[in-house]
Formats: C-alpha cells, sequence, structure tokens
C-alpha cells in the first residue's frame, strides 16, 4: 500500500469539484458529467470498503485512482479527466485538503488536555508549592498557577493553528505545471466546492511552495515541544525523591524484574516522540530549503514527514491527556517545600521597599538575613526579633506579616501573578477559549 493512499478520498473529492469545473467550461456533456460523478462515487466506495487498493505498478495514489476511474467509466470518457489539471496542482491542492482535516482533530485533542488542566487547576485552588528558577527553589506559587501555566503555551499553539488556516485555505487548483492553463477553467467553482476560501494568486508559488506544510509541521512541533516540557516535570515529580504525584496504574508500567517500579511510560514516550517531531520538521525544512521554482519532484519528500506527525499526535494527546486527568498531587509534600530554599526571601525585600528603603539596600539586608539563617540552620520565620533588628534596624517585627506562604501568594496579585483572583481569571479565560469548538 502507498504511504499516501490516506490521500485517495481527498483525491477523489477534487477529481469531483474538477468534472464539475469542466461541465461548467463546457469540456463535458450533462450525460458525460454524471456518468463520471456515478464513477467516482462506486471508486470512494471501493475504496473505503477496501475492494479497490493501490498496484505495485502504480507510481502513487493518484495514478492507482486514474486507474480505477477508467476502469469504471471506460478509457474514453475518463480520459477526458486530466484535462486543464496537472498533477502539480492536483496534488498541492489537496494536500491542503488533507491537512486543514487533520488540523481540526489536532485541535480538539489539544483543547481536550487544556479542559483538563483547567479541570486540575480548579480541583486544586489553594494549594501551594515551589516556584523553581534554575531549577532552584524561587518563590512560591499555587499549584493552579503552575498548570495553567502549561495551559497558556498550547492555547497558543491553537491560534497559531487557527492562523495557519487562513494561508492553508486557498486553492492552487488552476496553476497546471507551473504557468496556469488555457481552457478557462473556473477555479473558485472548485475552490468553493472543496471549501476553500479561493484560489491563490501565483501559479508557480501554488505548485513549487509547501511552505503551508512546513508550517503546520511546525505547529504540531510546538506541540510536541510543550508536552515534552511538561513530561520532564513529570517524571521528576514522581520520583521519591520529589515525591510531588503518584501516577495512574493506567498510565504506568512495571519493571520486568524490579517489582516496586512505577515507570512513568506516557511522560517518558511524550519527551521521546518531541524528538521526533523536532526531526520530521527539520528534514522537511532541509529538503526546501534549495528548490529553484517551480515544481521539483523533491516536493513528494513533504507528505512521510507530516503524516508520520499526524499520527504521533493523535496517538499520544488522548494517552497524554488521560495521564494528566489521573495524576494524584501529595498536598501535604507540595506545601510542605513551599517555603524551602528561602523562597520567601523576595518577599522580604520587597517588604522593605514599601517600607521606603532603595532596593539595593533591600536586596542587601535581605541577602544578609539568609546568610544567618544558612549559618544557624534557620527558616526565615524562625529568626528572633532580636537577631533580625541586629542585622538591620529595617527589619522590624512587621515582616512577619509577609513570612508566610499564604501571604506571599496572595501578595502576587499582580497581572499574571499566582494569586487566587489572578489564577480564577485565568481559569475563566481558558474555559471560554475551550469552549469555541
Amino acid at each position: 500500500m502507498h504511504f499516501d493512499w490516506r490521500l485517495a478520498q481527498y483525491d477523489i473529492k477534487g477529481t469531483l469539484a474538477h468534472i464539475k469545473a469542466l461541465h461548467a467550461a463546457g469540456y463535458l456533456t450533462v450525460a458525460e458529467h454524471q456518468k463520471l460523478e456515478k464513477s467516482l462515487e462506486e471508486l470512494a466506495r471501493r475504496v473505503a470498503e477496501g475492494s479497490f487498493i493501490a498496484k505495485p505498478t502504480d507510481e502513487d495514489v493518484h495514478s492507482a485512482l486514474e486507474r480505477g476511474l477508467i476502469e469504471i467509466a471506460g478509457t474514453e470518457l475518463g480520459g477526458k479527466v486530466r484535462a486543464g489539471r496537472s498533477r502539480n496542482d492536483q496534488i498541492a491542492t489537496l494536500i491542503r485538503t488533507y491537512l486543514l482535516d487533520q488540523a481540526n482533530i489536532i485541535e480538539d485533542l489539544v483543547l481536550d488536555l487544556i479542559s483538563v488542566l483547567v479541570d486540575r487547576a480548579e480541583e486544586h485552588l489553594g494549594v501551594a508549592m515551589p516556584g523553581r528558577t534554575h531549577f532552584q527553589h524561587a518563590q512560591p506559587v499555587m499549584l493552579s498557577h503552575h498548570l495553567l501555566a502549561h495551559a497558556w503555551p498550547l492555547q497558543r499553539d491553537i491560534e497559531r493553528m487557527r492562523e495557519w488556516r487562513k494561508r492553508a485555505s486557498l486553492s492552487p487548483y488552476g496553476a497546471g505545471a507551473l504557468a496556469g492553463s488555457t481552457l478557462g477553467l473556473d477555479p473558485n467553482l472548485v475552490a468553493l466546492e472543496l471549501g476553500l476560501a479561493g484560489p491563490t494568486q501565483n501559479s508557480m508559488d501554488a505548485t513549487a511552495s509547501r511552505d503551508v506544510v512546513a508550517e503546520f509541521q511546525f505547529i504540531l512541533t510546538l506541540i510536541g515541544i510543550n508536552l515534552s516540557r511538561f513530561s520532564e516535570e513529570i517524571i521528576i515529580w514522581a520520583t521519591a525523591e520529589f515525591d510531588y504525584v503518584k501516577l495512574s496504574d493506567s498510565y504506568s508500567t512495571g519493571s520486568s524484574i524490579m517489582p516496586q517500579k512505577k515507570n512513568p511510560d506516557i511522560a517518558e514516550l511524550a519527551r521521546g516522540k518531541s524528538g521526533r517531531l523536532i526531526g520530521n520538521l527539520t528534514g522537511l525544512l532541509a529538503t526546501l530549503k534549495g528548490l529553484p521554482l517551480a515544481y521539483n519532484r523533491d516536493l513528494q519528500e513533504d507528505k512521510e514527514p507530516v503524516f508520520d506527525s499526524v499520527d504521533t499526535l493523535t496517538v499520544l494527546m488522548p494517552a497524554f491527556t488521560g495521564m494528566v486527568a489521573t495524576l494524584e498531587f501529595n498536598k501535604n509534600r507540595l506545601e510542605l517545600l513551599a517555603p524551602a530554599g528561602f523562597s520567601l526571601a523576595t518577599d522580604v525585600a520587597e517588604w522593605l521597599v514599601k517600607q521606603k528603603v532603595p532596593f539595593r539596600d533591600a536586596h542587601e539586608i535581605t541577602g544578609k538575613l539568609v546568610s544567618f539563617c544558612e549559618k544557624n540552620g534557620l527558616q526565615l520565620h524562625e529568626v528572633a526579633d532580636g537577631d533580625m533588628a541586629a542585622i538591620s534596624p529595617k527589619l522590624t517585627p512587621e515582616v512577619r506579616d509577609v513570612l508566610s506562604v499564604s501571604g506571599s501568594i496572595r501578595a502576587r496579585a499582580g497581572a499574571g501573578g499566582t494569586a487566587l483572583p489572578r489564577v480564577l481569571e485565568q481559569v475563566t479565560a481558558l474555559r471560554k477559549f475551550s469552549a469555541k469548538r
């Protein structure tokens, strides 16, 4: 079976639109048009049920379907279909219709994951956890805020997909081999039949460019990278050292020799598949980089990478979403570690700024406080009032108002912050976005 056999039904739909244009231009009689329509419908039925397949002698799906149509409609009538259409504009058109359909499927899968992330965020409102930069303790954040930080990149991926659709929804039909057609066929008619917005503007560009395919592949790759980043965290969180999450048995496996193991298979596969998606993108870009105008046979290499990427994500996304939906968070562990690593130090510095201390001085004073804690094995809130005053008279007892995780989180109420009102705004915004399908 040819790797491009998945395009068979798209090819037949394109040919149905083409014969309508031939008929409208006077190249097919009413009877001929009707017979070809019935022949193509019969061919589509045979393809769907598997009774018509490609032969080893067929060059590709398109030559196989042309053979099939001629077998049903006859050589003379079937031979009329090729008029006014090159394989170049034919393929350039149908790959767009295929990708547009796949974009709808993948968008729904990504929206499913966003919805689950929002659900999990709502479940854990108020649960604190360590926020990190450079993989070191930085500042406390809400677990909900962290989960939503993985939802927003996916939201942008969908926005990219929707922007891409505008460019992909133009039909190269009518471009011919490279210079257009002399037969006067109506490209707008074909575009309308195929659900596209209209024809492309330049026949050479239409047949020789695959930036629409490359851009689609780029979006799929970004989705994969965003899954990979979250996967890395889940893998780390599931270790005994972190103990942030417990994986469902449905989305993990044991070891062939070690009975205690619960391996994060889905997360590891998602992380690995992102490399595959990157490889597909770079391979496609390398194919396109040196092609002169117009069409070159190299362009046949655009399909296998993007087909593989579509298959990869359509299999991976539901499993990944299921894994996230069933994660069991260790709330006690997360909240225990939220203040670790002197993560409230920035709150002390900002409290000093509010007391009219210049930030440079506030930073230095807070640094001395942290150093004192390190030398004496204390946390910030455990330092006595007298010791604070000895470090700096600016550190009055009122500073204790910010030496709590809840107070730190509550204070981060600026736009996009981790405070509860801001997190609830994110939940509302993402719910609204996910509802538009």
